[in-house]
């Protein structure tokens, strides 16, 4: 970087709702950040959030909000009552008002200095698609026709609202669904004035926020493969951040000491995450261009993102909806020793035939040998009827594994494995059994005016 150019320090606290809370204290001791970033939304995520905040209204954010604040709010003022990071994040899922005031309630436990909390709202858009039956979700229907099973709409939101936060003082900027890489492209644009029509300014700091926005992945977690792609210190992770200047001139490092690693190769994987179309990444902010990224290595764990760009954004915001998909049933049963896995496949084809005989009505299903099968399927892995069995193991397990529209069906599936217990084959043991609701994800497209997005800060004393 450029000498005498501001630069800012923006590290990643988390990068999904049940990340580690160990690495967001490091950084917030250790990191001498002016961000400190939690990406803590998948669709699922926000989805059971809505379930949750139905049954308790007073609820519906974040499980591990309280945890991680209460961890890392110590370090956010110095001895001087300076503050020393601002936080952004998107804990507050389908209920930034509630998440609110627990950070607030936690920050009047701690004695901390006055806090201006901002929540920001508007991308629940529940009330606006329920009854849209001219649209059509990417499952092939209207939203109208998914009825009472319906659970929440959320659309993605950019960077835009948490700006506004920032303008106006907040400390702590606490939102719902927003696109992971705006949670990071939103201090860029604040810190350094860039314009919203600035699309390769925004390109620019929306490849540094995918870059980030995953936490661990990109120091070394999610790379790493023992005696392919060896990384040492997994066990102590260090996460991610980002030194950025006004010039767009960006460096990925990490704390000292912490584990994992920043290489080019780790920056390169993570880049080409979850990327589709890497010429025109879509964004509520921006149309990115991450063809012409490189990268380029500065120093032990530091790694210099050089590039990006981007295009006019997208006239629509994406909306992830949330719905009921009926049950799946499940059952598991081991055997172990001589012939552990003979006795598994004469299990497996007992359960399939139990399932035509007893007409249980199963969408999709599928029965398992875990160790063997249960990631490919018995064709792939050779466990087809007729074959030659040659393949041995000490141990190995059934899984039969069902969707069903009923309740009742579902029950079924796990029984079945049950009644294995006394009907053959021999020696099985370790029944396990289940149904959970199908939460299933639905998405589509709506026009930007059609969201209302509205920003509070409030004092907490």
């Amino acid at each position: 970087m450029a000498e005498g150019v501001r630069k800012i320090r923006i590290g990643t606290g988390a990068g999904y709702a049940g990340d580690r809370i160990e690495p967001a204290i490091e950084l917030a001791r250790d990191g001498n950040l002016d961000y400190l970033v939690f990406e803590c939304l998948a669709e699922r995520t926000i989805a059971l959030a809505q379930q949750e905040r139905l049954q308790f209204p007073e609820r519906g954010y974040t499980p591990l909000l309280a945890a991680r604040m209460r961890a890392v709010l110590p370090y956010m003022f110095s001895e001087n009552g300076a503050r020393r990071f601002r936080i952004i994040t998107n804990m507050g899922a389908s209920n930034p008002r509630a998440a609110a005031r627990v950070v607030a309630q936690i920050a009047q436990e701690l004695r901390l200095p006055p806090l201006r909390i901002a929540t920001m709202l508007g991308d629940d858009v529940h009330a606006h698609v329920k009854s849209d039956a001219s649209s059509r979700l990417d499952i092939g229907v209207a939203p109208a026709a998914l009825g009472d099973r319906l659970i929440s709409a959320n659309a993605y939101l950019g960077a835009d609202g948490i700006v506004q936060a920032l303008a106006q003082g907040a400390d702590i900027v606490i939102t719902g669904r927003v696109a992971d890489p705006s949670l990071f492209v939103a201090p860029q644009v604040f810190e350094f004035g860039h314009a919203w029509d600035d699309w390769d300014a925004l390109g620019k700091a929306t490849v540094v926020g995918h870059l980030m926005e995953c936490s661990g992945q990109v120091t070394g977690g999610y790379f790493a493969d023992p005696a392919v792609k060896d990384v040492a210190g997994l066990a102590r992770l260090g996460y991610p951040i980002a030194e950025v200047d006004a010039h767009g001139d960006v460096v990925i490092t990490k704390v000292a000491g912490s584990g994992g690693e920043v290489t080019i190769h780790t920056c390169a994987e993570q880049l080409l995450y979850e990327v589709h179309d890497p010429a025109r990444y879509l964004t509520p902010d921006v149309s990115a261009d991450f063809t012409s990224v490189r990268f380029e290595s500065v120093g032990p764990d530091r790694v210099r993102v050089l590039g990006g760009g981007g295009r006019e954004r997208p006239s629509h915001y994406k909306v992830s909806l949330g719905y009921n998909d009926g049950f799946i049933g499940e059952g598991q049963i081991s055997y172990g020793g001589p012939g552990a896995l003979q006795r598994a496949l004469l299990a497996r084809e007992i359960l399939l035939e139990r399932m035509q005989f007893n007409g249980i009505q199963s969408e999709e299903y599928r029965a398992d040998i875990i160790g063997a099968s249960a990631l490919y399927g018995a064709e792939l892995s050779g466990l087809t009827a007729g074959a030659q069995w040659t393949r041995t193991l000490p141990e190995a397990r059934v899984r039969l594994v069902g969707r069903c529209a009923a309740y009742e069906d579902a029950v079924g599936i796990g029984n079945e494995v049950e009644s294995l217990y006394t009907t053959g084959p021999a020696s099985g043991g370790g029944v396990h059994k289940s149904v959970k609701e199908v939460l299933a994800i639905a998405s589509m497209l709506l026009p930007r005016e059609a969201v209302k997005l509205r920003v509070t800060v409030e004092e907490c004393k």
